[in-house]
């Protein structure tokens, strides 16, 4: 018979979120605070908000040690049910469900793979009425009976994957940030080379004031909307009937849920496509979380959660950087005191741009393209071992496949 997971575990409970109003208890990088919709992934090392020394001893919310592996309880589209574990010492909110695992009974990284591994089975608890799981779900889920050892092998296996897998995603971002760099050098500094090959700016290019953008901008530099450097298509969702997984029509991204590092995950499709996304146009998150980026690998159809961008300037990779910089203008979107973050078309359009000459655009774009290729390479690989963990998965779950001697054994072959 089956243990619960309460059985495994030293502890289990869930987080708080300390009263927003309370600056106190924020404006702060003292301690992480994690919520639900960074769960997801295999290891979580930071937080995207955090809370104060202050908060921690004026509130009852409980500080979690690392090797903690964290369940999502609620959370809008696909989070509940999602599954991380926590590297780093944390608060979380209240709807984190996070499991002390006793390692003398279970691996915490085989009580991840096992409630990854039964995504659906977490989620179907709260269908129905109640759309939320709760604590006892979590306690009372079942446990499999392999012992410490099995637990320990098939958790090697697969972490074995995960660990390229974020390997490959750190390798991804450090390429990302040199990208970035060199666009804020150019387009935000305005250092970019000189007839002579030197620092525009620095070296002391010529600046004139303009008024429309309230900053100096280089001589021959124009201002103007991003309705002006980009073709934009907002999203547009179909009818639901239409909707499938079968692969039948076209894929469909209805928003962000299915972003990679920088290209979607096609899980979806439709025969009654609304609205396109060609192949190498910028996906934009229009609602919240506002301002995440990825690039469409292929012709899709887009929901009402996206717009789709491509250059009226011959520059994807300067319209892509022009998109990241807005982050913060987004993130005042997303906690605009609203229930959901969004931006309307007219704001998006109407955002200010410099608009700098074409040949400055060609030499950035020639310069940025092989970061790029490394960049796309990369994710390709992220795509590869993504495809081998989730076959690996469930057949080491279900005793299709084994591990013997640290190699991994199809039952039967």
């Amino acid at each position: 018979m089956n243990k619960t997971i309460k059985e495994i575990s030293l502890e289990i409970g869930s987080g708080i979120t300390p009263q927003r109003s309370n600056e106190l208890y924020w404006n702060s990088s003292d301690i992480p605070w994690i919520k639900t919709e960074q769960l997801g992934q295999y290891r979580i090392f930071d937080s995207m908000e955090y809370i104060s020394d202050f908060a921690l001893e004026d509130t009852n919310i409980r500080l979690w040690s690392p090797y903690t592996v964290s369940v999502a309880m609620y959370g809008e589209g696909k989070t509940r049910g999602n599954v991380s574990i926590l590297m780093i010492e944390t608060t979380t909110n209240q709807a984190c469900c996070n499991i002390k695992v006793n390692d003398a009974l279970a691996d915490y990284r085989f009580l991840y793979y096992w409630l990854k591994n039964n995504y659906e089975n977490l989620r179907a608890l709260s269908a129905g009425v109640r759309k939320n799981l709760n604590a006892d779900d979590i306690k009372n889920f079942p446990f499999p009976e392999n012992s410490l050892s099995e637990q320990e092998k098939i958790a090697d296996i697969l972490s074995v994957v995960d660990d390229k897998i974020e390997l490959n995603s750190k390798i991804c971002s450090e390429l990302e940030a040199m990208a970035k760099t060199l666009y804020d050098y150019w387009f935000a500094q305005f250092d970019f080379p000189d007839e002579n090959g030197k620092p525009y700016r620095t070296s002391g290019g010529e600046m004139v004031w303009n008024e429309q953008l309230k900053r100096e901008i280089p001589k021959e530099w124009k201002p103007g909307k991003l309705c002006d450097i980009a073709n934009i298509t907002m999203g547009q969702s179909p009818a639901g009937e239409s909707y499938n997984d079968a692969g039948d029509g076209l894929i469909f991204y209805q928003g962000r849920t299915d972003f990679g590092l920088r290209f979607p995950t096609p899980r979806m499709y439709t025969t009654a496509p609304t609205r396109f996304a060609q192949k190498g146009d910028i996906l934009l998150s229009v609602r919240a979380p506002v301002g995440d980026l990825n690039f469409a690998m292929e012709d899709c159809c887009i929901g009402r959660g996206l717009a789709a961008l491509n250059s009226k300037l011959g520059s994807q990779m300067h319209l892509f950087y022009t998109l990241a910089g807005f982050q913060q203008i987004f993130k005042v979107m997303d906690g605009n005191g609203t229930t959901f973050g969004s931006i309307t078309k007219d704001t998006l359009f109407d955002m200010s741009v410099v608009i700098p000459p074409d040949e400055i655009l060609m030499c950035f774009e020639k310069r940025v393209k092989p970061i790029e290729s490394k960049i796309e390479k990369c994710e390709e690989e992220i795509r590869e071992l993504t495809k081998l963990r989730d076959w690996l998965l469930p057949m080491l779950m279900n005793g299709q496949v084994k591990v013997k001697n640290g190699q991994v054994k199809v039952k039967g072959a």
